[in-house]
């Protein structure tokens, strides 16, 4: 029965990311950040197993809408300044990411600011539940991780990838992922059941802020598989040339 309570998490929190790649933590005014910023030009990429990753998008889909959604709707039980609160939680355990990859891409300044907030926030935030270090000078910047990291030192995206759960990747942002597993803290203090748990608990409490943004590409697109293959690629050509 435990091991079922447990899978049926890691559903709930690898199904909700259909929208995302890099798992951004949710803004703090309650909505989460545009996953689909323009970059302000088109950007392609390869898509030879498009039929297989279509396969995927819909499978997505399906764990998306009836599991890990309607969980998330029973969440927002808790009051919106709670489940904030919860989002900066999780954003601060992943500011060894940034602070790493910002490092690695000679953003120092980034890499300081990354510092600064996960003590301001890690202490007198009370365990980054609180976010005091933005009214006192360590402002919320852009986040940095290892896809981000491979494409500032010209590596490309190769092909395009849906994975299983996790959604709209690509080679170079996959491996991104597994890299960057190795620089969270949880990952060496608590054993893969207990990761699994708390990842579920952030992707539940994010797509809780959310406001119904994936369901709005599936009612006003015509093919939403093609218009979040491009808002990806985009969003991501962007965010490297920040």
């Amino acid at each position: 029965m435990k091991r079922f309570a447990v899978l049926f998490l890691l559903l709930i929190w690898v199904g909700a990311s259909p929208l995302w790649a890099a798992g951004e933590p949710a803004a703090l005014d309650g909505e989460l950040d545009d996953p689909f910023g323009d970059s302000g030009q088109e950007v392609r990429i390869a898509d030879p197993l498009e039929r297989i990753n279509r396969g995927l998008f819909w499978f997505n889909d399906k764990v998306y809408m009836y599991v890990a959604k309607p969980v998330a709707r029973g969440w927002r039980v808790v009051p919106e300044p709670g489940r904030i609160a919860v989002g900066n939680f999780f954003s601060n355990l992943a500011a060894p990411v940034r602070f790493a990859n910002s490092l690695l891409q000679l953003k120092f300044h980034k890499a300081g600011n990354e510092l600064g907030r996960f003590f301001f926030n890690s202490t007198v935030g009370v365990f980054g539940l609180l976010d005091p270090a933005s009214e006192n000078g360590f402002r919320k910047l852009d986040p940095e991780d290892f896809g981000q990291t491979l494409g500032n030192y010209g590596v490309g995206h190769g092909c395009y990838l849906v994975l299983p759960f996790l959604g709209p990747s690509s080679v170079r942002d996959g491996i991104g992922r597994v890299a960057d597993t190795f620089l969270k803290p949880q990952t060496y203090l608590l054993n893969w059941w207990e990761n699994t748990a708390l990842g579920a608990a952030d992707a539940v409490n994010e797509i809780s802020l959310d406001k119904d943004t994936y369901e709005g590409i599936r009612k006003d697109e015509v093919d939403p598989y093609l218009f979040i293959r491009n808002a990806y690629v985009q969003r991501r050509e962007g965010q490297v040339r920040k």
